[in-house]
């Protein structure tokens, strides 16, 4: 077997004097203060950092009581039964934690540790007690309690304004729809009022994406699907009565979008499907359908909104025209770098917003058929 550190000790050591010298040294190199005590709690050794710390010289420390010492600042009521109970439980005491404002050295937190050594051929018992000052460390933990108690209190504040704007940018957004449709009702030109009816359409489409945008939690990122499916839903509510219905479908991959581009993606997928919504089955049709498509592949996506309608006749407002629909699509297709293509034939019109070179994936039977 392999020679331990405490045999090669041992073996060194010729007699009791050069334990006691040994014991001494390593006590005089532990850089924290430490005292060793017996069972009375009476000082029998005390290291050089103690004496350094605390400012105290060994004829006022050295067999003297633990709770005498200095000005009495060990003589802690909750602390004297703690390690009384070292001696006879054969316990050991950690991290017990003593605030005092210390003769020479003002306040500081220490935190004690204390053993019970017990030896085999003497009922002597001998106690160890370590000092650690952790001031500057609450002081840190106390100043990094604080920032956060006051990160937390402007993000409250923070979020409070946010709701604030939302609630105003609402209120405002309905307001100004309300008047084009009251404007839209008081001109007697028919072409005034189309032009009016399509502005408040799409107001009242900003509002639509402001609404579903902001019923969701966080705003740095919102997951896609589900934004989509809420905001395609809200649209057939609005707009698409019982007497000439329409079936809204949507395909979407899942994955995260900063907000800017949801909104941006929001805007045009509301704008397109209010357009087929208007255009596409202008005489009515038993299966009407208009599917909306998300496909996602790392940072790349294409958005596809089709419908199984007229075609492009049927929907001149975005058929590539300089309609304002089609110049608005084109708008918010460059703040993402996306580009926009159109496809029209007799099964209906296809209008998707590519970014970068994606390779749409087969679609199920299903919804194939638009």
């Amino acid at each position: 077997m392999p020679e331990t550190i405490t045999d090669a000790i041992l073996d060194t050591l010729r007699t009791a004097h050069d334990a006691q010298v040994l014991a001494l040294a390593i006590v005089n190199t532990i850089p924290d203060p430490f005292l060793v005590l017996d069972e009375e709690l009476h000082v029998l050794a005390a290291s050089r950092a103690f004496y350094e710390v605390f400012r105290v010289d060994v004829a006022e420390t050295k067999g003297r009581s633990l709770f005498a010492l200095g000005d009495g600042q060990w003589n802690i009521p909750a602390l004297r039964p703690l390690l009384e109970t070292i001696i006879p439980d054969r316990v050991a005491m950690d991290g017990f934690e003593v605030e005092h404002d210390f003769p020479g050295l003002g306040p500081r937190i220490m935190l004690l540790n204390a053993r019970k050594v017990i030896y085999e051929d003497s009922p002597a018992i001998t106690i160890l007690l370590a000092f650690r000052d952790v001031t500057d460390i609450r002081a840190i933990e106390a100043e990094k309690a604080a920032l956060l108690a006051r990160a937390e209190q402007l993000l409250g504040q923070k979020q409070m304004l946010l709701e604030e704007m939302r609630h105003r940018v609402a209120n405002s957004l309905q307001i100004i729809a309300s008047i084009l449709l009251l404007k839209a009702r008081a001109v007697a030109s028919d072409e005034t009022r189309a032009h009016l009816k399509d502005a408040h359409l799409r107001v009242m489409s900003v509002a639509t994406v402001q609404h579903h945008l902001h019923t969701v939690d966080g705003i740095a990122e919102i997951e896609v699907a589900p934004y989509l499916n809420k905001l395609c839903a809200g649209l057939t509510a609005s707009m698409i009565g019982e007497a000439s219905p329409i079936a809204m479908d949507v395909v979407a991959d899942a994955g995260m979008a900063e907000s800017a581009t949801a909104v941006s993606l929001g805007l045009i997928v509301t704008e397109l499907v209010i357009n087929a919504i208007k255009y596409a089955f202008p005489g009515g049709k038993a299966d009407a359908r208009i599917l909306v498509r998300y496909e996602r592949n790392q940072a790349d996506w294409k958005l596809t909104i089709s419908d199984n309608g007229v075609g492009q006749d049927g929907t001149a407002a975005t058929s590539g025209g300089s309609g304002l629909g089609t110049t608005i699509i084109e708008a918010l297709a460059k703040q993402l770098a996306a580009v926009v293509e159109i496809s029209s034939g007799p099964g209906g019109l296809s209008t998707s917003v590519t970014r970068a070179s994606f390779t749409s994936r087969p679609m199920p039977v299903e919804t194939a058929a638009i």
